[in-house]
């Protein structure tokens, strides 16, 4: 919004409202905390909700390294936001390319806080994909082979993939810039031998899987969605997890497309470009898949739908778009323009974005016991995308007319009307989010009359519809086992319920603890010394978390069992909540 209002009121010569330094500032904000501390949390979130439930689990893997990423990136959100009152944010952009993020162009402390708040976050998202992982792969209930698992979890589990390949990389790279900030060493200095091409390839080949990381998952709650709202079983399962798998392994020899303007040379352009349009294929092919499923199904129109129909139409265009910057003599044309920045918003808006609002119409009513004002939820999802195409097709038109990225102000009057008809739309958007907001407010005030009984108030066809909303804390009494794709579809075809059983047995879980808050909150004190040169700080603080995590080491008082006579109160009240309904 403020970006947008610059662009507009800062027009023939104008300054308008932000001075170039403070400009700066937030547009490297704005990318930075939208990927790293909106999307990834978003992302990581539904995984947690979704997947031990789908797979029939009590809990994931590894129950603390999940709530020490959680405090790991919730310490790196906090890290970057105190910037924004204490010294200042990176001027860099969100990818912080040399030289302009080296001493020499940034002496302040905004790089810094960027450094470490990323490093911070990154090892929570790397603990989260190893987490992940592992649960995927060992515990799934009795019955679910690969390929019987829900789309969406074999969308996390090759998001996990992503994430574990990936984020070692991005440690790398900004470990080698720390160096170079600290300790005078010289890996991207052209002064000293270094060479900031190299960071520029390190960073988009984590870059690159990263943008799957975001959309992999979203791609997965449109699977659910399109089945579960067709009433049919997903068209092209098989298909659809190969295509899953070939984007995984495709994602990671397409980095070189951001920077065909480097000069690598016609034949390293030319096998970029190709390898570009091929992981299109895939993509066309989940398209295609959910088309399919809709064709000839009774759709109903729900709001988790509609994010669905605005996804496919919005994210078709953003996809062409892409293959078109896959050319690498169009992109020399176009990279530096405003047609770009429109391409990355139609892929990560119209595709990630749309999808976890999907996701969370769909599955909150399972997380929180209660279901989102559908009309409120209807103006938002109009709001979103009546304003996305206001705020951002302009952009391709803006391109076309040469209009440079990242300029805080312009002198040729021609651009205005659609820089004054992007603000209209930022503006629509915005009563979207408030309509969010409103709907947030809405249903938690009247949620007992959103209340689901059920369980299952969409009809669903996967296992998580098969338990409580909100679950217990053990998901379920009894681990379901699995005979069909849709296993909960199958049951209710077979009349086979989860409580039908009344042998209830104790259940084993683990036992809350506040050690991943006591590490994080260490390592909070240790980067903001570090930021900021107090050495004695940063030691006292790193020394403290590896204190805290080997005292959490020795300690065996980690888990606990539910009484069989607590879960049969549980599952009883449930029993009477389903006769209600």
């Amino acid at each position: 919004i403020m970006m947008r209002t610059q662009q507009a009121m800062a027009a023939s010569g104008g300054p308008g409202y932000l001075p170039p330094e403070h400009y700066d500032q937030i547009f490297t904000a704005h990318g930075v905390i939208m990927i790293f501390f909106m999307a990834m949390p978003f992302v990581v979130g539904l995984m947690n909700i979704v997947v031990p439930l789908q797979i029939g689990a009590r809990d994931v893997a590894y129950p603390f390294l999940n709530a020490l990423s959680f405090w790991l990136f919730v310490v790196g959100a906090a890290l970057v936001n105190i910037s924004l009152g204490v010294g200042e944010f990176a001027r860099t952009g969100w990818v912080a390319y040399p030289p302009l993020s080296e001493l020499g162009y940034s002496p302040g402390v905004g790089v810094d806080y960027y450094i470490w708040s990323l490093q911070i976050s990154g090892i929570g998202t790397l603990l989260t994909g190893v987490n992940f992982f592992v649960t995927i792969l060992k515990m799934r209930t009795e019955g679910m082979t690969l390929f019987k698992m829900p789309v969406f979890t074999w969308n996390a589990l090759c998001t996990s993939v992503l994430i574990l390949a990936a984020f070692p990389i991005l440690t790398a790279t900004l470990l080698m810039l720390t160096l170079d900030r600290y300790l005078g060493m010289h890996f991207f200095t052209n002064e000293a031998g270094g060479n900031p091409m190299m960071y520029v390839n390190l960073i988009w080949a984590w870059g690159h899987p990263e943008v799957y990381i975001l959309i992999l998952p979203a791609f997965g709650v449109f699977s659910e969605i399109a089945a579960t709202f067709s009433s049919k079983r997903l068209f092209g399962y098989v298909s659809l997890v190969w295509a899953t798998i070939a984007i995984t392994v495709l994602s990671f020899i397409v980095w070189l497309h951001h920077f065909f303007t480097m000069g690598a040379g016609g034949n390293v352009n030319a096998f970029f470009g190709i390898m570009t349009m091929i992981i299109a294929v895939p993509t066309g092919v989940k398209i295609f898949t959910w088309l399919f499923t809709m064709y000839r199904g009774r759709v109903r129109f729900e709001t988790p739908m509609l994010w669905t129909l605005g996804f496919i139409v919005t994210f078709s265009i953003g996809g062409m778009t892409g293959v078109l910057l896959a050319v690498p003599g169009a992109d020399f044309l176009l990279h530096n323009s405003l047609f770009l920045i429109a391409h990355f918003h139609n892929v990560i808006i119209g595709g990630a974005v749309f999808g976890y609002m999907a996701g969370l119409t769909y599955w909150f009513p399972k997380a929180f016991g209660f279901r989102l004002n559908d009309k409120l939820g209807r103006i938002a999802f109009w709001c979103w995308l009546v304003g996305f195409y206001f705020a951002f097709m302009p952009s391709y038109v803006l391109g076309f007319m040469g209009m440079t990225r990242r300029l805080n102000h312009f002198d040729n009057p021609e651009w205005r009307p659609w820089l004054l008809l992007e603000l209209v739309g930022v503006a629509i958007i915005l009563c979207g989010v408030a309509a969010q907001a409103l709907q947030l407010l809405v249903s938690i005030r009247n949620r007992h009359q959103y209340r689901d009984l059920t369980g299952d108030p969409w009809d669903g066809r996967t296992l998580e519809w098969a338990t409580a909303s909100p679950p217990p804390l053990y998901n379920f009494a009894e681990q379901p086992k699995v005979n069909d794709l849709d296993a909960y579809w199958g049951m209710k075809e077979r009349g086979v319920s989860t409580l039908s059983h009344t042998d209830y047995r104790s259940i084993h879980m683990p036992r809350n603890t506040a050690s991943g808050l006591v590490i994080s909150l260490f390592a909070l004190v240790c980067s903001f010394a570090l930021v900021w040169h107090i050495w004695w700080m940063a030691a006292f603080g790193l020394v403290a978390s590896v204190v805290a995590f080997v005292v959490r080491s020795y300690d065996e008082d980690t888990d606990y069992f539910v009484p069989a006579q607590e879960v049969a109160r549980i599952e009883t009240a449930r029993l009477k909540d389903l006769a209600e309904a």
